[in-house]
């Protein structure tokens, strides 16, 4: 119990975390979330609001709220499918581009200094050594650098 609690407690503090700094730069948490899920997308540069609904465990009509909302902002805009008219394709903008960006750099690095590994005492070593390589992995990807 004292495990899953500590985990729990340190989720609240990365969402919690998340929530102002979102703040912070003028949007909503939900609003960074679609963002993120949209550059997140494998394979192509958009995602559907279908698509976007089941990434945010939503409603569709929430979720095309929330659209039309960063489209206001100038974060995202709609575009008809090329392949398929009925469907319409949810694009980051420059700015929302720059947004996500930012964020998700602030995100990754409050992760990587989270202090849930410092106080795991069965495998605290194994960690910080894990931790070093993805942090290093991740600064290659950011970067553009491939790995072999």
């Amino acid at each position: 119990m004292r495990t899953l609690s500590h985990f729990r407690y340190q989720l609240r503090r990365f969402l919690r975390f998340s929530e102002e700094v979102t703040r912070d730069l003028g949007m909503t948490h939900l609003q960074y979330l679609l963002l993120l899920h949209i550059k997140g997308y494998q394979e192509r540069e958009w995602a559907t609001i279908g698509e976007l609904a089941e990434l945010l465990q939503s409603h569709h009509h929430g979720v095309v709220s929330l659209v039309s909302r960063c489209e206001k902002l100038g974060l995202v805009y709609r575009q008809k499918g090329v392949a398929d008219k009925r469907i319409i394709e949810v694009h980051l903008t420059p700015a929302g581009e720059k947004a996500v960006g930012k964020l998700a750099r602030m995100h990754r690095d409050e992760l990587l200094n989270c202090r849930v590994y410092s106080r795991c005492r069965v495998a605290g070593s194994c960690l910080m050594k894990r931790r070093k390589m993805i942090r290093q992995r991740s600064e290659r990807v950011w970067l553009g650098i491939k790995q072999r």
